[in-house]
């Protein structure tokens, strides 16, 4: 699992904000197009990419992409 693919892979589900954006220390929380339909979109990418569930409780103890990275790495 390589953490540049992973931020591939998350900046694909946004489609107003600039790939450029997505970075390992980027907040995603702040950015205007999060929401919880985006959250549960990262649950099935997660998912369907990496064979790994994880919980909203993963998506709200993130803080930045490489957190949520982190957090995948661990469950595969």
């Amino acid at each position: 699992m390589i953490l540049t693919d992973f931020i591939k892979n998350f900046s694909s589900l946004f489609d107003e904000t600039d790939a450029n954006v997505f970075q390992a220390d980027t907040n995603f929380k702040k950015l205007d197009e999060w929401s919880s339909l985006l959250a549960l979109s990262v649950i099935a990418m997660i998912d369907e990419e990496y064979g790994v569930t994880i919980k909203g409780k993963d998506i709200r103890e993130a803080e930045i992409i490489e957190d949520l990275f982190n957090a995948v790495k661990k469950l595969k």
